[in-house]
């Protein structure tokens, strides 16, 4: 457990996060562009959570969101730093303690993930915008909700959990092959000691 947090800021380290930002933001526009159901803005930090760490996960979701934020003029993707930030520490959290090694605790850790989301998410959609998400398939639950007279933060609370869940659940799906398929040369650069998010 000592280990969890420890992070390495080498040179395969600072080629990662930006890698990992680039999938993020590749991702949210492939989703905001057919408008998906999914988010899938976070691959790129989960797998930057999985192969640097906590530390590092949570950098790369904060930067997306940051970054598509002012380049797109999102004023909404800049709130939810937070969540991302939040996605990419328990995702480091999860694969630093062997929970990405098989493909049952990969999906184990997509749910905690979600649940991540949806509670540091919930607060911020009823705050800055009435309980809504931004995304049109969860947003018309929050509807139906409101229109059954259901209070607001629980039609919120739900508007995520149908979003963020199934989201996280095909991204870390994703990201499980994705780090199955990489060469035991790059997994090998981000090991830290006895740390556990390197895959056999």
């Amino acid at each position: 457990m000592a280990n969890v947090f420890k992070t390495k800021f080498d040179v395969a380290t600072i080629v990662l996060i930006p890698a990992c930002i680039g999938i993020n933001y590749i991702g949210k526009l492939f989703a905001s562009f057919l408008k998906l159901p999914l988010w899938l803005d976070s691959i790129g930090t989960c797998i930057g959570g999985c192969l640097g760490g906590p530390i590092i996960g949570g950098l790369c979701g904060a930067a997306n969101n940051i970054i598509y934020g002012l380049t797109t003029g999102d004023n909404i993707t800049l709130i939810y730093a937070l969540t991302s930030l939040g996605i990419g520490i328990a995702v480091g959290i999860m694969a630093r303690l062997g929970y990405m090694k098989s493909f049952g605790k990969a999906l184990l850790t997509s749910v905690v993930a979600g649940f991540v989301a949806v509670v540091i998410s919930t607060p911020l959609n009823v705050i800055f915008w009435g309980g809504t998400t931004g995304n049109v398939w969860g947003d018309a639950l929050f509807a139906a909700t409101q229109a059954a007279n259901m209070p607001v933060f629980l039609g919120s609370f739900l508007d995520e959990v149908v979003v963020d869940v199934p989201d996280k659940i095909i991204t870390l799906i994703i990201v499980f092959f994705i780090l199955k398929g990489l060469p035991a040369k790059l997994t090998t650069l981000y090991e830290n000691n006895d740390e556990v998010e390197s895959l056999d």
